[in-house]
């Protein structure tokens, strides 16, 4: 394979990925997010904030990684399952065919009248029969390589994740804090952006969506980190 041809399957699976992208980096955004100014509202101490964010972050990513994984897996069975029956059906003898067609018909939303119409309209033509069935189960398309999926997901929300925690290598707590918020603020802004194009949604709403679960996280991060905080020290 030359390096051409590997850039355009990169590049391919990059864009069939584009949901599992975004999705990835928002989850891993918003919940290092809340997780970090949780610590961080608790303790002046960077490494027990980059302990803590770090940890959190590849739990959080190879569980993502192992969900996606198992999603994509189960929908590509369902596909084959699909696919093995439609062929059953298409082998089959036309008048055992027929026979079960209303049923079908009936399950898609049509009369007793109306199935047995068109029953009675394609039980004579072979072909015309083996496109109402193909009209009827639809011909599913494979879905994406679960590893492929799941391999997106994991650098998507580990690297989204990232953008919280890196300050804190630099800084200190109390200024980590402030570029850490913008930086996430930032992130989410575009994510929101990529969430639109990608559902096809509004710009404006998807932004303030996003930007509000970020914010969200961080605030029920830190209140439950001065909760137990105060709890524990009296």
């Amino acid at each position: 394979m030359t390096f051409a041809s590997r850039l355009m399957r990169l590049r391919g699976s990059l864009r069939e990925s584009a949901g599992t992208i975004v999705f990835g980096m928002e989850d891993g955004t918003v919940s290092i997010f809340g997780l970090i100014f949780g610590v961080a509202a608790t303790t002046t101490n960077a490494r027990t904030v980059l302990i803590a964010g770090a940890s959190g972050a590849v739990a959080a990513a190879v569980s993502m990684m192992a969900g996606v994984f198992l999603d994509v897996e189960t929908t590509r069975d369902e596909a084959k399952a699909k696919r093995a029956i439609l062929q059953t059906a298409l082998s089959a003898d036309a008048a055992a065919v027929c026979a079960a067609l209303p049923g079908q018909l009936a399950v898609a939303g049509l009369t007793q009248q109306q199935s047995a119409a068109l029953t009675g309209a394609v039980m004579n033509d072979r072909v015309a029969l083996d496109g109402l069935l193909l009209a009827l189960h639809g011909s599913p398309e494979a879905p994406p390589n679960p590893w492929e999926q799941a391999l997106w997901m994991l650098i998507a929300d580990f690297a989204a994740a990232a953008v919280p925690i890196l300050p804190f290598v630099f800084l200190a707590v109390a200024d980590a804090r402030l570029v850490s918020a913008a930086m996430t603020l930032a992130l989410l802004i575009g994510l929101g952006v990529g969430r639109a194009r990608v559902a096809g949604s509004s710009i404006i709403r998807t932004v303030l969506e996003t930007v509000a679960i970020g914010i969200a996280a961080a605030l029920a991060g830190v209140a439950i980190s001065v909760v137990i905080d105060r709890f524990f020290t009296g």
